[in-house]
């Protein structure tokens, strides 16, 4: 039997491993502000940038060297405020030029070639703006809920040799086909789990996940944000992205909750490393 992603990482079986993430950085100069205050000052140990949005090269221009991945966007789902392909990819346009609003509509147009044309081309700008790309997730998980676009997921991560998350944290029955079995055939390296605050509420809730984890690798996913006139205007849902960065850099809510659990702090370019160091195998 092969060693398990802790074991492989160099930890016992019955260590608890958490990559806090911060996702979205580039949506808007809020969240810009907000998820860079969490990468340096607070807990956040990861996070992830949407290329094709209109302040991502703001923060590239911000960027010293964190860990940060690319947040493959092929979706641009606000009413008032929209983006689209940085590649020429007509199936990926709606009617008013962006991306498409829901998941539905992009699997009822989205070419398969287009798609991985533009999804190549977003972590291709990544490296040229000089980040140092450590994984890939999905924005919406658009691309992990569907066999054909899951393929090119995949592909991807072993073209750039990253480790990447998959949707439900790894449920096989979420996209409808086994998604961690084919991961794992093309070796590609996952999380164990992933948790998202928003829907865990509050800070005692936060902390009583955390409390309860299983051995293994969990991802704690955050969309940090500070509050603007900007964000309330924008994002339907300003309320909780703010909420997410006080959990982080206003009353150390999140660093009591890990330090009380008891975990260990990683980010995904320990995962990367494993990767590219040709020792990605994972357990059944």
């Amino acid at each position: 039997m092969t060693a398990s992603l802790l074991e492989q990482l160099g930890y016992r079986t019955d260590a608890r491993l958490v990559i806090v993430n911060a996702d979205d950085l580039g949506l808007c100069h809020a969240a810009n502000v907000g998820v860079y205050d969490c990468l340096r000052t607070g807990t956040v140990t990861s996070a992830t940038l949407m290329v094709p949005c209109p302040w991502s090269r703001d923060a590239a221009a911000r960027y010293r060297g964190e860990d940060v991945g690319v947040h493959l966007t092929v979706n641009a789902e606000w009413e008032r405020y929209r983006w689209g392909p940085i590649t020429h990819a007509p199936s990926l346009l709606d009617g008013d030029g962006g991306f498409p609003r829901t998941i539905e509509d992009f699997w009822d147009h989205a070419d398969v070639d287009e798609v991985r044309r533009e999804c190549r081309a977003q972590i291709e700008r990544a490296i040229l703006w000089g980040f140092d790309v450590s994984h890939l997730d999905a924005h919406m998980d658009t691309l992990l809920l569907r066999p054909e676009f899951y393929d090119v997921y995949l592909e991807l991560a072993v073209d750039f040799g990253l480790p990447v998350r998959i949707a439900g944290g790894g449920n096989p029955t979420r996209p409808g086909f086994p998604a961690r079995d084919v991961a794992e055939d093309a070796g590609v390296v996952f999380v164990d789990r992933v948790l998202s605050a928003r829907r865990l509420g509050a800070t005692e809730s936060v902390a009583s996940r955390l409390a309860s984890l299983e051995p293994g690798v969990t991802e704690l996913r955050l969309h940090p944000a500070v509050d603007t006139p900007e964000l309330r205007t924008l994002a339907g849902d300003w309320e909780a992205r703010v909420d997410d960065h006080r959990l982080v850099c206003g009353d150390g809510g999140l660093a009591k909750a890990l330090d009380a659990a008891g975990v260990v702090l990683v980010g995904y370019r320990a995962l990367r490393d494993l990767v590219r160091a040709g020792r990605s195998s994972r357990s059944g």
